[in-house]
């Protein structure tokens, strides 16, 4: 599940999946946008893997679209071909898959790597990292979903004002408005991150990815709707083994073990 631009490996249940062309601070081409989704695909449909982290090699998590790619004139596929094919695709991946994705923004997150982290369930960062709304500065609009997640973390407000300003954003600053779950030290972000993913990992991800699910539909619908989801999901996550084994061992007084069904 490896290859040159997108690495993976699984370890305690957690898939690390980095983007790795650290030469271009992991800057998206077509081969690594559709390396992306087969990973995401082989993590969503692997038993084993029951939590995922999303990071970056080297200096930068992702500068967003490679644009030498786009300015030559043989490799340009056009930027409808890039967004319906490489980056929508990879932006209702993260959505859908029913497990938690934790984005380690281990530098820079710009354009749509930016928005690419702010679509996953979590996001850390460390004490270097940075977050750029970076269309404006060359001529371009918003785009992997960032019109849609932005808006709804810090406010339409400040979302506008990022987007057109291109402000950089600290991680001090993503941390005050929300734009993230916490900084961990640079030297030990994968350790960090490591050791949060593991603890999603051992709890009941079949009640985490139904909660992803309502959290998903509580984008679009409306209180009774929400509701009314509420309930049909909370019937099926009481059907569940896992259900049965945190009932077992909140009477029995020990540490549930949880299994994900």
């Amino acid at each position: 599940m490896s290859n040159n631009s997108i690495l993976c490996k699984i370890e305690n249940q957690v898939a690390f999946i980095t983007l790795n062309r650290p030469e271009v601070f992991n800057s998206f081409n077509r081969e690594m946008a559709l390396s992306l989704q087969v990973a995401l695909d082989t993590c969503s449909k692997d038993d084993n893997v029951r939590a995922i982290v999303i990071t970056g090699n080297g200096k930068a998590f992702c500068a967003g679209q490679d644009l030498k790619e786009v300015t030559d004139p043989e490799l340009n596929p056009g930027f409808r071909k890039i967004l319906e094919e490489h980056y929508n695709p990879i932006i209702q991946k993260i959505r859908t898959i029913e497990k938690p994705i934790i984005a380690a923004v281990n530098g820079v997150a710009a354009g749509a790597g930016a928005n690419i982290a702010l679509a996953c369930d979590f996001v850390v960062a460390t004490e270097h990292s940075s977050f750029i709304q970076a269309f404006s500065k060359i001529g371009l609009v918003p785009d992997s979903g960032g019109t849609f997640f932005l808006p709804r973390i810090v406010g339409i407000q400040k979302a506008t004002a990022l987007m057109m300003l291109g402000d950089k954003v600290t991680s001090e600053e993503a941390l005050a408005m929300g734009l993230i779950y916490k900084i961990f030290p640079t030297a030990f972000l994968m350790e960090d991150v490591a050791s949060l993913a593991i603890t999603l990992a051992t709890m009941p991800t079949k009640a985490l990815g139904l909660t992803k699910r309502l959290l998903n539909q509580s984008m679009t619908n409306s209180l009774e709707q929400q509701l009314a989801l509420e309930s049909d999901l909370q019937i099926e996550a009481s059907s569940s083994n896992d259900y049965q084994e945190g009932v077992a061992a909140f009477i029995e007084k020990r540490k549930p073990e949880f299994k994900g069904n």
